[in-house]
C-alpha cells in the first residue's frame, strides 16, 4: 500500500511538472523601471530633474489605465533610488533594483561619473539601462544592455572646436577641467585632439586640470591668462562653472569662455549670474523658443514644478519615452525577467528615428543612437537661447 502511494505522488508531481512548463512563467500585473539619480550630493538640480520628468511620465501612463503591451494594459511602477552623486553608490542602487527589486530596465545614472560604473553593473545582469545624460564613450563601450538618449563626447567635441573657430577665428584655446571626474576629463581630451588637429600641435596653449571639490582655481586661471589663450573652454557641471567664470573675470579675463552639455542646468545662470550672459555651450536642446511637442513639455513642466526644465529633464523624459517603445515594441510580457530584459535589450537597439524632444533618435544597434546638437547663447535676461543646430 505504501508502495503505492508513493508510486502514485510521483506521477501526480510529473503531471504537475509538465503543467507548470507548458504553462510557463505567470504574466506579472505590473512593471517596474528603476530611476538611479542624484537625488543628494553635488548635483541635487540634475537628480530632481530625473525624478519629475519620470513622474510626469508615469502620471501620463496611470491616466491611460497603464501601459499598454501587446493590447493589455499594464500598471507601472517607478524604483526611484538616490545614488547621492556617488559611483559607489549608483553601483549600489542598480545592483539592489535589479536583484532585489526585479526592475525590468533602469534609467539613468545620468553623470558618467556613476552611469560608467552603474553600466558595467547592468550589463554583466543582462538588464538594459538607459543614460539620458552620460556622454562619456565608456558608458556604452562594449555594453550591448546600455543605452543612451544623448550624443557622444567625441561627437560633441569637434562641434564646439568647430564652432569657435568658425564664430571667432581663434587659434589659441585654453581647458580647464576636473581630472578625477570621467565627463570632464574625458570631455577634455576630446576637446584638445580636436582643436590641434584643425589647428595645428600646441594651439591648445594651457591645459589645466583641477580635483572634484576643490573651490579655488586662480592659480590655473593666472596661468590661463599668462598663456595667451584667446578663450577658454570648461566643461564643467554648474556647481563649478559659476565660481570658473566668476574668478576668471575677477583676475582680470574678458575673453570668451565656453562651455559642454553639463552647462544646461537651470542653476547655471542661478549660481553665475550676469558674468554668464553672452557665453555659449554646446548642449541637447534649447527652451526659449521651442515649439510643437518640446514646447508642450517645457510649459507642462513649468506649471508643475515652478521652472523651465533643464537638458536633464527633457533627456529623461526622452529616455524614459524610449523604454516605453522599446517595451511596446516587445508585444507582450512572459513574466520571466530575463527573457523579457532580453526583449526590450533587442527593441531598443533597434528604435529608428524616435521623435522627442531634444530630436530625432535612431539606434543602429548599439546603444548610441545618431542625434544632432545645439549651441546656445545664454541671453542678457539668463536665458538659454538657440543659436545654431549641427548634425552628423
Amino acid at each position: 500500500m505504501q508502495k503505492r502511494l508513493i508510486f502514485v505522488g510521483i506521477v501526480c508531481g510529473l503531471i504537475l511538472g509538465v503543467v507548470f512548463l507548458a504553462c510557463g512563467p505567470e504574466a506579472p500585473k505590473s512593471i517596474k523601471i528603476g530611476v538611479n539619480a542624484p537625488i543628494t550630493g553635488d548635483i541635487p538640480k540634475v537628480g530632481e530633474g530625473t525624478k519629475y520628468a519620470a513622474q510626469m511620465w508615469l502620471e501620463d501612463v496611470n491616466a491611460a489605465g497603464g501601459l499598454d503591451v501587446g493590447g493589455k494594459k499594464y500598471k507601472v511602477d517607478l524604483v526611484i533610488e538616490d545614488n547621492e552623486s556617488k559611483a559607489e553608490s549608483a553601483v549600489k542602487v542598480n545592483t539592489k533594483m535589479i536583484t532585489e527589486d526585479g526592475v525590468l530596465m533602469i534609467v539613468g545614472p545620468q553623470s558618467s561619473k556613476q552611469a560608467v560604473p552603474a553600466g558595467e553593473v547592468a550589463n554583466n545582469y543582462s538588464t538594459p539601462m538607459i543614460s539620458p545624460w552620460s556622454t562619456n564613450p565608456k558608458t556604452t563601450a562594449d555594453r550591448p544592455f546600455v543605452f543612451r538618449s544623448c550624443f557622444l563626447d567625441p561627437f560633441q567635441a569637434p562641434v564646439v572646436a568647430n564652432f569657435i573657430k568658425d564664430e571667432f577665428g581663434f587659434t589659441k584655446a585654453a581647458v580647464l577641467y576636473d581630472v578625477a571626474s570621467d565627463y570632464p576629463k574625458g570631455l577634455a581630451e576630446d576637446f584638445k585632439k580636436a582643436w590641434e588637429t584643425a589647428n595645428g600641435p600646441g594651439s591648445v596653449v594651457a591645459y589645466e586640470s583641477f580635483t572634484t571639490k576643490d573651490a579655488d582655481f586662480s592659480s590655473q586661471l593666472t596661468n590661463i591668462i599668462n598663456s595667451g589663450a584667446e578663450f577658454l573652454f570648461t566643461p564643467q557641471y554648474y556647481n563649478e562653472v559659476a565660481l570658473i567664470v566668476q574668478q576668471a573675470h575677477q583676475l582680470g579675463f574678458n575673453k570668451p569662455i565656453v562651455g559642454s552639455d553639463s552647462w544646461g542646468s537651470a542653476e547655471t545662470v542661478q549660481l553665475c549670474g550676469p558674468d554668464c550672459y553672452g557665453l555659449f555651450f554646446s548642449t541637447h536642446y534649447a527652451a526659449a523658443g521651442a515649439t510643437g511637442k518640446t514646447k508642450e513639455f517645457i510649459d507642462r513642466y513649468q506649471k508643475q514644478y515652478g521652472y523651465v526644465p533643464d537638458d536633464v529633464g527633457a533627456l529623461t523624459w526622452d529616455a524614459i519615452g524610449l523604454v516605453q517603445k522599446a517595451v511596446q515594441d516587445c508585444g507582450t510580457i512572459t513574466g520571466d525577467i530575463k527573457k523579457d530584459r532580453q526583449c526590450v535589450r533587442d527593441a531598443m537597439a533597434n528604435i529608428k528615428e524616435y521623435e522627442g524632444i531634444t530630436g530625432k533618435m535612431t539606434f543602429g544597434g548599439s546603444g548610441d543612437p545618431t542625434k544632432c546638437a545645439v549651441i546656445v547663447k545664454i541671453s542678457d535676461k539668463g536665458e538659454f537661447e538657440f543659436y545654431k543646430s549641427v548634425c552628423p
